[in-house]
């Protein structure tokens, strides 16, 4: 027989399958793009950072977000999903479906009670887009964070449109990260009609490119989905751009 673990569940502990825990934590770090990609740490961004994802509408930059959300889940550190766009319930059908995808293959009862099991790793807040602002963010937050219901080690901001927002919203945010020890990613809207400058980012970007740590881009060539670092990787780091499995965003075998 081999390790379990244990969970609680209504006052009973459930053996857990460790194995399984092990097998799917290497699968995600042996496959994770950002890890291929040569960005050295076990977090990717330091406390206070800030790193975005950029693509055109349809690539995938939230699924991608939402697999290094289960990636940071799987070590055990909390995970804040703010969604301007959408509500709890499609944002946890995001993390259901990625999760089920990145398991196949395992034992359903199995993978149900390790899905269960990461469920206290993470917790989704919804904004309107036009009623967001780092004010109200840190108010919710505090709540959070003094009532010992949610401290997040990383919180990730879908929907946030930075050719709308300006440069004084994101420093306050990187201000807020650095205050709460946290570091935040993003996805960004790039639009298909505006040519990038020779290092891959688009010309309504550079005016908050420097308050950012980590970027990547996600591209199409037919039916394939690449990403390629931008900014932050290690100076001996490859290059190239990596395919992605499109159904888990993890790097092809």
């Amino acid at each position: 027989m081999g390790s379990q673990t244990a969970i609680r569940k209504n006052n009973n502990v459930i053996p857990f399958p460790y194995e399984e825990l092990i097998m799917i934590k290497k699968e995600m770090i042996s496959r994770n793009p950002l890890n291929n990609l040569g960005f050295a740490g076990e977090d990717i961004l330091p406390n206070g950072g800030l790193g975005a994802v950029l693509a055109h509408a349809g690539l995938g930059k939230t699924a991608l977000l939402v697999q290094m959300a289960l990636n940071t889940m799987f070590q055990e550190k909390p995970v804040l999903h703010v969604s301007l766009n959408d509500a709890v319930s499609k944002v946890d059908v995001w993390y259901r479906e990625l999760f089920n995808d990145i398991s196949e293959g395992n034992d359903p009862a199995e993978i149900a009670e390790f899905w269960e099991k990461i469920q206290i790793y993470r917790f989704i807040m919804t904004f309107r887009v036009e009623g967001f602002s780092v004010p109200k963010l840190e108010e919710r937050l505090t709540d959070l964070m003094q009532q010992n219901i949610f401290k997040p080690h990383t919180m990730i901001i879908d929907g946030l449109k930075f050719d709308e927002s300006g440069r004084g919203l994101l420093f306050q945010l990187k201000e807020m990260a650095k205050l709460f020890g946290m570091r935040i990613w993003f996805t960004v809207h790039t639009h298909r009609h505006e040519p990038p400058k020779e290092d891959g980012l688009p010309l309504s970007f550079l005016h908050v490119e420097d308050l950012f740590d980590v970027l990547v881009q996600l591209a199409a060539k037919g039916p394939k989905v690449y990403i390629k670092a931008l900014k932050g990787q290690s100076p001996e780091a490859k290059k190239e751009a990596l395919e992605l499995e499109p159904s888990t965003m993890l790097i092809q075998d």
